[in-house]
């Protein structure tokens, strides 16, 4: 995976490291590095300024592919970077990175599908969900 920093990202996040976080070893749990990526995520999909999301339908999460790096440490915070790397039919792929004093310690990549609340499948995106999206690609061979 490239290396790659906070400000590379289009979207940026953080959300609050909480004592509850954390496990007996002492360091935060690796169920809450997906918290953290949601945090990211709903950003993205739910941002009140660049509806995403069609009338009736929602979002699921069809693959996610967590690479954890180093340990996320109480107290503090975590900075989440997000990008989209593809839209397609009715699926968005996203890249995020989570930052943790500057450090990547995890980098993911999710593919979530917008599905009909109705029939439970998969839902076109419309045009504008596409014009929001595309503006936060991100190009990685640049």
């Amino acid at each position: 995976m490239k290396n790659l920093n906070l400000e590379d990202f289009p979207l940026k996040s953080y959300d609050k490291v909480r004592y509850g976080d954390t496990d007996r070893q002492g360091h935060v749990n690796n169920s809450r590095f997906s918290t953290f990526l949601e945090t990211g995520r709903v950003e993205v999909l739910y941002h009140p300024d660049f509806p995403v999301l069609d009338a009736g339908s929602t979002f699921v999460i069809a693959s996610l592919k967590v690479d954890y790096l180093r340990e996320i440490l109480w107290p503090g915070e975590v900075h989440i970077g997000t990008g989209v790397l593809r839209v397609g039919r009715s699926s968005i792929q996203l890249l995020q990175y989570l930052y943790q004093n500057g450090k990547c310690v995890a980098h993911a990549e999710t593919v979530i599908v917008q599905v009909d609340g109705t029939t439970k499948k998969g839902k076109p995106l419309t045009q504008q969900a596409k014009d929001v999206l595309n503006q936060w690609i991100m190009k990685l061979d640049e």
